[in-house]
């Protein structure tokens, strides 16, 4: 009983250290999962939640893209454990099935930018100037520093290489189930009109999001988590619990809104 509770209660990367197998068994449970869902939506004849057209939804569109940006900000709290201990890992598997990528990757990658901040060789996404090459080099780094992560606790060696490719395709496979299960159970029209667009909303959220607040504005290069409040981002702190207070949430990461962290660290300024 006390390893059940422990497993659902402690963060992946713990258990990833302890466990060097841990993603099969967590990729495992989510194919599981996945395909028995599809299973039964597929046998029981389930329409879906939105099926059809209704001209209602374009009122419900930026409420879903709000709630997929809420979600990045819940599994982000969850992944510092922000919430009530026997609540963090069930925050973080809901709202990560909701942004795809599951919460473990999410954990695992964000504990490693924590420790490496804006370290170009080991931080999973180090600030430079341009957002899009950000952008491009965050999706292609993620997964380079998934690997990373593993050799650096079990030795890179061709067997762990070997572990880590097929570690990879198993989790790609799991994540195109999670896509089909959201498919089946959103219906045509609230999965391409709801779903796929508060998700891409979403993603260039959270990298514009990773972006601006490591001072990518800085025209000296000072790349470093600053606070941010003006404009857009004071409207931001007020909808998403002050998540570009970024300095605020390095120094004290524990705080589940950094807007609220006395004494706050410096706002920086407007670029200009």
């Amino acid at each position: 009983m006390t390893a059940i509770v422990s497993t659902l209660t402690s963060l992946p990367f713990t258990q990833l250290r302890r466990n060097r197998y841990f993603y099969l068994w967590y990729d495992g449970f989510y194919l599981v999962l996945c395909a028995a869902l599809i299973a039964l939506m597929v046998t029981t004849g389930f329409q879906g939640l939105v099926p059809t057209w209704d001209n209602r939804l374009w009122l419900v569109l930026p409420v879903a893209c709000h709630l997929q940006i809420l979600c990045s900000v819940f599994i982000h709290n969850a992944t510092h454990n922000n919430f009530p201990r026997a609540l963090n890992r069930i925050v973080g598997e809901l709202c990560g099935m909701v942004v795809l990528t599951r919460f473990a990757s999410w954990e695992v990658i964000h504990q490693r930018h924590h420790r490496f901040s804006d370290d170009v060789e080991k931080d999973p996404h180090p600030v430079g100037p341009s957002y899009w090459r950000f952008l491009v080099d965050t999706i292609v780094n993620v997964e380079h520093q998934l690997q990373q992560i593993y050799f650096d606790l079990y030795g890179d060696t061709p067997e762990n290489r070997r572990y880590e490719r097929l570690r990879a395709y198993v989790s790609y496979g799991t994540n195109l189930l999670l896509i089909a299960t959201w498919f089946l159970f959103l219906g045509k029209v609230g999965f391409f009109f709801l779903f796929v667009p508060a998700s891409i909303v979403g993603f260039f959220h959270l990298v514009h999001f990773n972006w601006s607040t490591h001072n990518a504005f800085s025209p000296s290069g000072d790349f470093k988590p600053v606070n941010l409040d003006h404009g857009y981002y004071k409207i931001g702190n007020l909808l998403w619990f002050g998540i570009y207070m970024h300095a605020n949430h390095h120094k004290r990461a524990g705080m589940f809104n950094p807007a609220k962290m006395q004494p706050s660290l410096p706002i920086t300024p407007p670029p200009g």
